[in-house]
């Protein structure tokens, strides 16, 4: 206890030097706001206050927002803090500050959320009545079940799930897992896009391609391709290779039945491929 007694008046000490200095550049800086030099150590001197509330703010939002957003929103809340403080109210300026802070990452995360607060209130309200529902039925709960439990008409209920539906939105940019790679898989990254080709049918449909023109001249291999895969009519092909359009269709013809013949001789090698 006695060898505490020294170290514990030092730590006393330098708190009481520092908060006198922080006093003393509060008093130059309200003499001379224009002073950046004061103004920076003020805000270098109360950072951690805007880390600490963004950190706190950011653990209760979605994936997808990132903390270095709010704390630059939380930096400018700080300096408006900084230049409208009074220090002759006897207010601590770290209690004057935090709500200046806070409401500054609050207004940043209403600019990034385009969806209107009455369609975020609407989805709310249906997740709820949905998990309530699960809750009492041990299911999921049918779609006049979840109309009659809100107090609405199914039509009702299904325009509240459209509009509510936009909430529910996810940014393509969002992490959807890290890796030790320098790269993170974005929702991007695993999107499947229906619309795109499947890359082993595309080679599936060129080997195909091969077999089927194996043998067969240059007209006869045009047509073919012209006809099956660039789906032009007889009357195209004919104009593409200078013959009548029954010129075509008989060489075609003609194609198909041989090529039926070759097929059928390779049935039983087909079969025991697939």
């Amino acid at each position: 206890m006695v060898l505490l007694k020294p170290v514990m008046e030092d730590c006393m000490a330098t708190t009481a030097t520092a908060a006198e200095e922080i006093q003393e550049v509060w008093k130059r800086y309200k003499a001379d706001p224009a002073n950046e030099q004061l103004r920076n150590a003020l805000i270098e001197r109360y950072f951690p206050l805007v880390k600490y509330n963004g950190e706190r703010i950011w653990q209760r939002l979605p994936d997808g927002v990132e903390l270095d957003d709010l704390v630059s929103a939380g930096v400018f809340g700080l300096m408006d803090a900084i230049d409208a403080f009074d220090m002759n109210r006897g207010v601590k300026f770290e209690t004057y500050c935090v709500p200046r802070i806070r409401g500054a990452m609050l207004d940043e995360l209403r600019t990034m959320d385009w969806v209107p607060r009455l369609v975020r209130s609407k989805a709310s309200k249906l997740n709820e009545a949905n998990k309530q529902l699960e809750i009492r039925l041990g299911r999921a709960p049918s779609l006049p079940e979840l109309a009659e439990y809100m107090g609405l008409s199914i039509v009702e209920l299904e325009k509240m799930k459209l509009e509510a539906s936009a909430a529910n939105l996810v940014s393509l940019d969002k992490k959807y897992y890290e890796t030790d790679s320098y790269k993170d898989v974005r929702e991007v990254d695993i999107l499947e896009d229906k619309r795109g080709e499947d890359p082993t049918r595309r080679v599936a449909k060129s080997d195909i391609m091969r077999l089927v023109t194996k043998g067969l001249n240059k007209n006869e291999r045009l047509i073919i391709i012209l006809y099956y895969y660039e789906e032009l009519t007889m009357k195209e092909i004919g104009a593409t290779l200078d013959l009548s359009e029954s010129r075509v269709s008989q060489m075609h013809s003609s194609i198909v039945q041989r090529l039926q013949e070759q097929l059928g001789r390779r049935r039983a090698e087909f079969n025991a491929i697939s």
